[in-house]
């Protein structure tokens, strides 16, 4: 398969106060896009920031990393994120998925993949412009969506599990995986992906591909891989949610994602020193993120640029890094790492 040139996006959070000249900052380094956590409990609001970083970047794209179906009605997400759309000339794009943080933080749940599936058709509907059937009965419309000349906002399904997968390849425009670095389980994934497309009568080549990848860059690589550790831990928790989510790993694998999944302590979301991260061992860390000095993660970059995704999100080191530990990873990611898959 010849390698694919993807873009490469960087998640954060929403600052208010600083996103702007950080979203600047992220464009001037060759970035193609950026991507805010929406978790009203742990960081400000995502949209109000994308819309100031529609203004502050020419070409930026920007996209929510990732949204869920339960702190916001459909409607206005539709409407939240074509203001994006709106204010960046068709720069945006709603990442979605079930819902973690921002969901357990009011005490809620993470809806059913149906329900997940009926609120990604509404949304679609009303990003289309459509009358759409709400869950009460009640048919309503966005009267001011589909004014100008702007495409649709394509929506993005952050998915772990065959289900999940199954229903972005079928009602959505592209889906990232959230599955690890992990060449073979990316394979597993891809082919799951593709074949849902297409059992649903769609042609697979319309449906975009992308991945969250825990990316630390970082010349000690046992520093590298210590700093990754807390992230790491987010996307093995949800490989080990259910039975389901640890489709496509291999067992070894599959054993460390069952014990976080069992023990994640949503009180130390992203940190290294969560009760969790003690299940998570170097040797899954090298499995399961790129960690490690700038010519060991543009090897482990090649490998994955041979899948032919469209897309890769870059997730960071974990909340319990120091904020200047933290900025030397992501310039080194910039300056070291980002120009060699630009020019690949």
């Amino acid at each position: 398969m010849k390698k694919s040139n993807p873009e490469i996006w960087m998640i954060t959070f929403p600052t208010p106060g600083a996103f702007a000249q950080l979203a600047r900052m992220v464009e001037e380094s060759g970035f193609d896009g950026i991507g805010l956590v929406d978790t009203q409990n742990l960081a400000a609001d995502p949209y109000s920031e994308l819309c100031l970083a529609a203004h502050a970047t020419k070409h930026l794209k920007l996209r929510t990393a990732v949204t869920n179906p339960v702190t916001r009605h459909p409607a206005v997400t539709a409407s939240a994120i074509a203001t994006v759309h709106a204010e960046s000339g068709g720069r945006a794009t709603l990442g979605i998925g079930r819902g973690d943080s921002a969901v357990d933080k009011i005490g809620e749940r993470a809806p059913s993949s149906k329900d997940f599936a009926r609120y990604i058709s509404q949304v679609q509907g009303f990003l289309r412009g459509e009358e759409v059937t709400l869950d009460n009965g009640y048919r309503s419309r966005n009267e001011w969506i589909v004014r100008g000349n702007l495409p649709k906002v394509p929506v993005d399904v952050a998915a772990t599990g065959p289900r999940v997968i199954e229903v972005g390849a079928k009602l959505a425009d592209s889906v990232t995986f959230a599955v690890g670095a992990d060449p073979e389980r990316l394979v597993w994934a891809v082919g799951h992906a593709r074949k849902a497309r297409e059992q649903a009568g769609l042609d697979p080549s319309t449906l975009k591909l992308g991945a969250f990848l825990n990316v630390v860059v970082h010349p000690d690589i046992a520093r590298a891989r210590e700093m990754a550790r807390g992230t790491v831990g987010v996307i093995a928790h949800f490989s080990g949610m259910s039975r389901d989510s640890a489709a496509g790993m291999r067992p070894d694998d599959r054993a460390v994602a069952q014990k976080v999944g069992e023990t994640y302590d949503m009180s130390r979301h992203t940190r290294a020193d969560a009760g969790h991260a003690q299940f998570i061992d170097d040797a899954f860390v090298d499995r399961f993120a790129i960690a490690g000095p700038p010519a060991h993660c543009i090897q482990r970059f090649d490998a994955i640029r041979e899948l032919g995704l469209d897309h890769l999100i870059i997730v960071g080191p974990g909340a319990d890094v120091a904020p200047q530990d933290h900025m030397q990873t992501v310039r080194l990611f910039a300056t070291e790492v980002l120009p060699a898959l630009k020019s690949a």
